[in-house]
């Protein structure tokens, strides 16, 4: 009797260099992709409006990609260990898979699940997919880890290179009956009162292929042209992959071996490492959260808990808000 995978995606909506998808297909059973939007479990941070335009439509291509290869998207919403849980008794999972998360809360939820889904006789694994270096894997020599990025950039490339990204697959094999889907439209994702979103459609496309078609012209546009004008907002000589690394449309593995293999040793390999150090500022960051977990709420120096910043009034608040202090930049962001 088949013991279908339940794949879980995260923060990896790609098919694309998704070790936990590849664990799946290896174990030759059929598999349900599911993707959970958790907004209830303690220390989970609520996404913001923009963030929220961008996923719905993220995994709308994602489960259209997903359903012509065999299988499909299973949208649920709750509690994240909640959902997986009974959504593994339901299908009789044998096997669970995901990419592995670094923000405390999301590590918590995890391990507890891990544990328990492991006493209950079902196999689980998780996978480096969304970060090139590990945050245990890179310390000083004290065995510490870094609090300022050049050394920490140092070690990394110390480090054996990242590995090369695994390949799309054709096939992703569903069950004969898929579980039910709550519909990605009742997530009510999208602004609607107002639709403040018409520069974001304007400006951006959202999911992997435009992920992927947005590195090729990066790489042989304006990568030689990066480390001169990256600070220039007027120079448009950025890589516009922030959003994409954040949903995981694209894998820092990708970026990396893509961006080395265009620039060579010509003359784009200097512009080439200086883009691949700003991927680095990345890795640094998510580094820094995972040792020091309540970096959202807390100063990483203590010393600056006493600090006496200026009292901010109601209306300067107000003026940041509306994007109207007078100051174009600031206004701008």
């Amino acid at each position: 009797m088949a013991s279908p995978s339940l794949v879980w995606f995260r923060d990896d909506l790609r098919l694309a260099d998704h070790p936990a998808l590849r664990a799946a297909l290896d174990r030759d059973e059929p598999i349900v992709c599911v993707y959970v939007l958790d907004e209830e479990s303690d220390g989970v941070r609520p996404l913001g409006g923009a963030a929220r335009w961008w996923l719905h439509h993220s995994l709308a291509e994602l489960r259209d990609r997903l359903a012509d290869r065999g299988s499909g998207l299973i949208l649920r919403r709750g509690a994240a260990g909640r959902v997986v849980r009974d959504l593994v008794e339901e299908i009789g999972a044998g096997a669970v898979f995901w990419n592995r998360r670094y923000g405390g809360p999301e590590r918590d939820i995890d391990a507890d699940l891990k544990a328990d889904l492991r006493d209950g006789g079902v196999e689980v694994a998780s996978f480096a997919a969304n970060v090139l270096f590990e945050p245990w894997t890179v310390t000083t020599g004290a065995g510490k880890h870094f609090s300022v990025y050049t050394p920490f950039w140092n070690a990394c490339q110390e480090m054996p290179a990242p590995r090369k990204p695994l390949p799309e697959p054709r096939d992703v094999p569903g069950p004969g009956r898929a579980p039910a889907s709550e519909d990605l439209d009742d997530w009510g994702l999208l602004p609607t009162r107002p639709d403040w979103a018409g520069g974001l459609r304007e400006r951006w496309e959202p999911g992997e292929l435009a992920a992927r078609r947005r590195l090729r012209e990066f790489l042989d546009d304006d990568l030689g042209s990066y480390d001169a004008a990256r600070d220039e907002p007027a120079a448009g000589a950025t890589s516009l992959l922030s959003p994409r690394l954040r949903w995981g449309e694209l894998s820092p593995y990708t970026i990396w071996h893509d961006t080395l293999e265009n620039a060579g040793s010509g003359a784009h390999a200097a512009s080439a490492h200086g883009f691949l150090s700003e991927v680095g500022w990345r890795e640094f960051a998510w580094h820094t959260l995972y040792h020091f977990p309540k970096l959202a709420d807390k100063n990483l120096r203590s010393e600056y808990d006493a600090f006496p910043w200026p009292r901010l009034k109601p209306t300067n608040l107000e003026a940041w808000q509306q994007g109207r202090t007078g100051f174009r930049m600031v206004d701008a962001g």
